[in-house]
């Protein structure tokens, strides 16, 4: 549990500007405890506990991660004035899924010692918290007509885009309508999916309530837990994820490959700043 809620926001707070990458950064133990918190309402002596790892995992991560950000910067930055092929970005998507494997591998421990303490009304306070998510992820994916679900699903990738290109153009705005025109997406599959996630995580660690706990029975049922997590059981979303991976490379190398010399020169400059702000994060750990 602790590693999948702690990722999901570490990558959210990688989608920041910038200018913010190094106040969150630095803060980020606190900010991912308060997270964490609000999905498990921990006790004192697990509050204790989930601070020290949160920390310790933020000084490995800043000693061994970064480096390996700040490479993949630089090849964004020399890739960046060319064209990319669907190819090229697939790659990259596989290079970034294994630095997220290699952080979730190292947030096993924290995970298997935290699990069976965890009390009956903290899971249910989680399952709560399960619940009140899936209805505003319904509301914002699968309420609404058509139309407008595409549109917030345009607004979405045209921000993402931006963060980085700068203001996009016709050109570009006409690639993204195109691809979400003919888009696998499936929102009741992704949905599904979601939920079963969810229930496979409580039924886990509702099953190390029961009996009596050891370090060797925590550790199979955690990292069998996150094995599911991470490539799940079902084969039809199994093949329906990797559609999805497909068409979002396409996606993206047709997107570059339509922006104008100042939109790269953009990029360059915003791949740029995060890198210094990566390297600068990386002093300050020595």
């Amino acid at each position: 549990m602790l590693p999948t809620l702690l990722l999901s926001l570490l990558l959210a707070l990688g989608m920041s500007g910038c200018s913010a990458i190094k106040i969150t950064y630095n803060n980020a133990p606190e900010l991912s405890y308060w997270w964490l918190d609000s999905y498990l309402d921990f006790g004192e002596a697990q509050s204790l506990q989930v601070r020290s790892d949160l920390s310790v995992l933020q000084a490995w991560h800043r000693q061994s991660e970064l480096p390996a950000y700040a490479s993949t910067l630089e090849k964004l930055q020399r890739m960046a004035p060319s064209s990319v092929t669907p190819e090229q970005v697939c790659s990259l998507f596989a290079d970034l899924k294994s630095r997220f494997q290699t952080v979730l591998d190292q947030t096993e421990s924290a995970s298997v010692a935290l699990a069976p303490t965890l009390k009956a009304e903290q899971l249910d306070h989680l399952a709560r918290q399960f619940d009140k998510r899936n209805q505003k992820w319904r509301g914002e994916w699968q309420d609404g007509t058509p139309t407008e679900r595409s549109a917030r699903r345009l607004k979405q990738l045209t921000d993402r885009a931006e963060m980085f290109y700068g203001r996009l153009e016709e050109p570009q705005l006409a690639v993204l309508r195109a691809s979400l025109a003919v888009s696998a997406f499936d929102a009741s599959l992704s949905y599904r999916e979601a939920v079963r996630r969810q229930q496979d995580t409580l039924q886990t660690l509702r099953r190390l309530q029961t009996g009596t706990p050891t370090d060797i029975r925590t550790r199979v049922e955690v990292r069998t837990l996150l094995g599911r997590l991470i490539n799940s059981p079902d084969a039809t979303y199994r093949n329906y994820a990797e559609k999805m991976n497909q068409e979002n490379c396409r996606t993206f190398s047709t997107l570059h490959n339509s922006t104008t010399s100042a939109q790269r020169l953009k990029v360059i400059e915003t791949l740029r700043d995060y890198e210094a702000d990566v390297r600068a994060l990386m002093a300050a750990g020595r």
